[in-house]
């Protein structure tokens, strides 16, 4: 059973919003390590959002004038040349910018010098390339830098941008086709199809990520009976509930003394078990963390 609390609906309003963030600051402000366990909504939040129809027009213009109007392509019957023309464009957008994120510096500088871990079903890289510790981060859901074979023939994984630059060198925007056929990116052990290395299906090679899950289980086991964690979730809703949202219940619910904290603007609702240990505060990232950073 979940619940949103009379707070939480209180907290809604704008007039809400400083009191929610006084709040968080205060439950910060008491805890010795926090985990910060981030879903979609989160790099939504930093401007990365797979439904902006028109960010989808203004780099894909050509699978826009197909009719098609988000980054939500898996299952779409599109072509090799045009598929891997979106994985490269889409790719290079949302995973090899240098330019530092703003939403992800505040969250970087929140957290501030406290003990602490990084758990996301986001396969941007947003985390590491913004300030957190790459071996303090557990993405289970892969990673759009590697790419990997779909067979897969060997349990390996391959840095995804010489690729995908050879990919990009032959694109056709105006087509959304790539021009020469040698481009198409193939395993390089078998020859056989690539895929970004991210979780779609059993082919997924996941020895890349999950030693820092192991990492992660040993920092939360090991914690002093006196530590406080807080678990500090943001944007993690239902599309993938298993991956962060339930078990970060259950990181909480068998954690004495751990406390929740759920930023979630559409789904905030906390389990009725938890009672004062959790706290659902229903806005955005970027609304939050900008008032606790006024």
């Amino acid at each position: 059973m979940t619940v949103q609390n009379d707070a939480a609906h209180d907290m809604a309003s704008p007039a809400g919003l400083p009191a929610a963030a006084e709040t968080l600051r205060s439950w910060l402000g008491a805890a010795d390590r926090v985990l910060v366990a981030a879903g979609a909504g989160l790099s939504a939040a930093a401007g990365y959002d797979y439904g902006d129809t028109e960010r989808f027009r203004e780099l894909l213009p050509a699978l826009y004038g197909l009719g098609l109007r988000s980054r939500y392509l898996l299952g779409v019957p599109l072509p090799p040349d045009m598929m891997w023309g979106y994985w490269a464009v889409h790719i290079d957008d949302i995973r090899h910018g240098s330019a530092p994120n703003p939403l992800y510096r505040r969250l970087r500088s929140l957290v501030g010098d406290r003990d602490h871990w990084v758990m996301t079903s986001n396969v941007d890289a947003l985390f590491a390339r913004n300030g957190f510790a790459p071996d303090r981060i557990f993405a289970p859901q892969g990673d759009y830098g590697r790419l990997q074979c779909t067979v897969p023939c060997v349990q390996e994984t391959w840095a995804a941008k010489p690729f995908l630059d050879r990919v990009l060198a032959a694109y056709d925007r105006k087509t959304g086709r790539v021009t020469d056929p040698a481009a198409l990116p193939v395993c390089p052990n078998c020859g056989a199809d690539v895929f970004p290395n991210v979780r779609v299906g059993p082919e997924f090679v996941d020895g890349a990520h999950m030693p820092a899950g192991d990492r992660l289980n040993r920092w939360l086991g090991d914690a002093p009976d006196t530590a406080r964690l807080l678990v500090l979730e943001i944007g993690a809703g239902f599309n993938t509930p298993g991956v962060i949202r339930w078990p970060m219940e259950n990181v909480v619910r068998h954690t004495p003394g751990a406390r929740l904290v759920r930023v979630n603007p559409d789904h905030p609702e906390v389990p009725a078990d938890l009672g004062d240990r959790a706290l659902p505060l229903p806005f955005t990232a970027d609304r939050l963390l900008a008032a606790l950073t006024t």
